[in-house]
């Protein structure tokens, strides 16, 4: 499922084509996605300006019109691209088709509709469910090395699922936590806890994988592509994550795998204590 990186950089592919421009018309090519698309969904967009594309944790959010936010999450497969001109014939998970005034067509194709679009209003934004209980944003000051401290004071869960808690911070997936925790020499299974004291280096370390991972355009494993088409390279730079018995690169013991709360977790036994 593509994390916060991922989401980044789509949001940023985004922008940039489709900032300031105004929808023309909505065609939705089935009922639902992982939901169902909002009565009167296409209406509420035709005619509307694009003001502005943000992120919210892994939520897409395209500002539109005055009061209109559509609410997007790409599940496990979705992709959005942007082409020149309406295609001749659609692809068969080509779900969502959003013209644009000037000719261009947005799309939405996701093949396993894990994926989810809605609507909300922007003075109540932070009180739509999907987004009320999340927590702050790992690359802003809300999330504070004293803030992580106070946090994981409160908890006996192993570090690794508490640092991927939305609850706690939000957009630290399963790739992104592995090699956080590689960075700072911690053993993913030990208590949140007891290593409380390690949360100056713990935000350092959580910063640099997401800031670094955007820089490369996210990871692709499966699924993810960018805008463009391109895919994320961030995948070439996994010091643990995928690397099972291969060596550490730091002290060449061979990396080890376990699962934790039904994920794949990575670790060298060695460098993480």
């Amino acid at each position: 499922m593509p994390e916060l990186p991922e989401v980044e950089t789509v949001r940023c592919g985004l922008e940039q084509n489709l900032k300031n421009t105004t929808i023309k018309k909505v065609t939705l090519r089935r009922k639902n996605l992982r939901i169902p698309f909002p009565e009167h969904f296409a209406q509420t967009l035709e005619g509307q300006p694009i003001t502005a594309i943000t992120r919210r944790a892994k939520y897409l959010l395209f500002y539109v019109g005055k009061n209109d936010v559509l609410i997007a999450h790409l599940g496990m497969s979705g992709r959005f691209s942007v082409e020149n001109k309406r295609p001749a014939a659609f692809l068969p998970h080509d779900h969502v088709v959003i013209e644009l005034t000037d000719g261009r067509v947005l799309i939405y194709n996701d093949a396993r509709r894990f994926g989810l679009m809605t609507l909300a209003q922007r003075n109540t934004l932070h009180e739509h469910p999907l987004l009320s209980e999340l927590g702050p944003e790992p690359l802003e000051k809300d999330f504070s090395a004293q803030y992580l401290k106070k946090e994981l004071l409160k908890r006996n869960s192993p570090i690794k699922s508490t640092i991927m808690d939305q609850q706690l911070v939000v957009g630290v997936g399963n790739i992104y936590a592995s090699e956080a925790l590689f960075l700072v020499g911690i053993n993913p299974q030990k208590s949140a806890k007891s290593v409380a004291d390690r949360n100056n280096d713990l935000v350092k370390a959580i910063r640099k994988v997401l800031g670094d991972a955007i820089a490369s355009g996210g990871s692709s494993l499966r699924d993810f592509v960018q805008v463009s088409g391109e895919t994320g390279y961030f995948q070439h730079h996994f010091n643990v994550y995928g690397r099972a018995g291969k060596p550490c690169f730091k002290c060449h013991t061979p990396i080890r795998s376990t699962r934790m709360s039904g994920r794949s977790t990575f670790f060298c036994p060695q460098c993480q204590s």
